[in-house]
């Protein structure tokens, strides 16, 4: 068996070699602009996307390798260990509870959890019969939310008691309860197996796409459904990071041609929005002076927030957050964004409309 070297395969090629330009093979093929999405059905839980114009057989590759990274690595918060009061094992019976424990369990493991941190979470179920106990039944002190809170838990009945803590962890994959052993949690604890991929169903179909007078150029549509606690833009978005930093390292070139360095770099076009004031935007009146309070006045001083930041801002919610990053998205905006050279004081689109 060869020995194997982790020193980088230097190209015996410079970008430019006589009269071949090796640049050609990616900058002369159709690329897409940027990807579209179907405004109408779009959500916290699905998406349809777009992306075109590819080069034939582009489609299939993107979206099967984009498919192939969303199921498996795209990390999520699920329920792995359970610890009821009085049960030692799975195989038993709660006076006074109509489910027996395997179902309660199993009810557990239905729970859609959407969590504020990557430590592991523990939550606590407590009641007391007769009463039908449910995912809003769950105190999760805040450091979780529960996103289908109408999931059936137990039945008890009258007089009937229970007591458990539910520990939920983000993670990626499928764990066995046999990894989930690992973790040092109270005896008496019973561990599950974990799908923790927010991931529900992925679609993807290659059509035909028009570049000027051809028809065979792809153009590739993602369906995406997730359980809310991920969007699927940022599902699609995480993946497609994933994908980019698996294979850059590959590229064994200056990607800076000779002619490229010699020009002179032009700054990019800031986006006209960002000296909007956020007052403008359709937002309630409550998250506006959340933003104001937070000394947030322009659009570029909103972009340029993280998400941990803003959900930092007093009074300000989850619910608020999602409905700034929708109205973001249709400007061509997000959060976490670098803006290099942008003053909120100096509008050069401003002094454009003045000249």
């Amino acid at each position: 068996m060869s020995e194997t070297s982790e020193v980088i395969l230097e190209s015996t090629e410079s970008m430019n070699t006589g009269s071949r330009d090796i640049s050609k093979n990616w900058t002369e093929i159709a690329q897409p602009k940027r990807m579209r999405f179907e405004r109408e059905t779009l959500s916290e839980s699905y998406g349809k996307f777009f992306l075109e114009p590819l080069e034939p057989g582009f489609g299939t590759t993107i979206g099967h390798s984009l498919r192939r990274i969303m199921l498996s690595s795209i990390r999520g918060t699920t329920v792995f260990a359970v610890q009821i009061e009085g049960v030692s094992h799975e195989f038993g019976n709660i006076l006074g509870v109509f489910e027996d424990v395997i179902e309660i369990l199993l009810n557990i493991k239905e729970l859609q959890i959407e969590q504020f941190s990557d430590e592991i979470v523990e939550m606590e179920l407590i009641g007391e019969g007769p009463c039908v106990l449910t995912g809003a039944d769950i105190a999760t002190f805040e450091k979780a939310r529960i996103l289908n809170p109408e999931t059936k838990i137990a039945t008890l009945e009258e007089n009937s008691t229970i007591s458990m803590t539910i520990y939920a962890r983000f993670n990626k994959g499928y764990v066995t309860s046999e990894e989930n052993q690992k973790e040092d949690l109270p005896v008496g604890t019973i561990y599950l197996d974990a799908n923790h991929s927010p991931i529900r169903r992925i679609k993807y179909e290659v059509e035909n796409a028009m570049v000027e007078q051809r028809t065979d150029y792809d153009r590739l549509v993602m369906e995406l459904w997730t359980n809310g606690s991920v969007r699927p833009q940022d599902s699609l978005a995480y993946a497609a990071k994933l994908l980019k930093e698996h294979t850059e390292v590959f590229i064994n070139f200056d990607e800076n041609s000779p002619e490229d360095l010699d020009e002179v770099v032009q700054a990019p076009e800031l986006n006209e929005n960002l000296w909007r004031s956020v007052s403008e935007l359709e937002l309630s009146v409550r998250s506006i002076n959340c933003l104001q309070n937070a000394k947030i006045e322009t659009i570029g001083d909103l972009v340029q927030k993280t998400e941990p930041q803003m959900l930092k801002t007093k009074n300000f919610g989850r619910k608020s957050l999602n409905e700034i990053k929708e109205i973001l998205v249709a400007m061509g905006l997000s959060l976490s964004m670098e803006l290099e050279g942008f003053d909120a004081a100096n509008n050069p689109y401003e002094k454009n409309k003045k000249l």
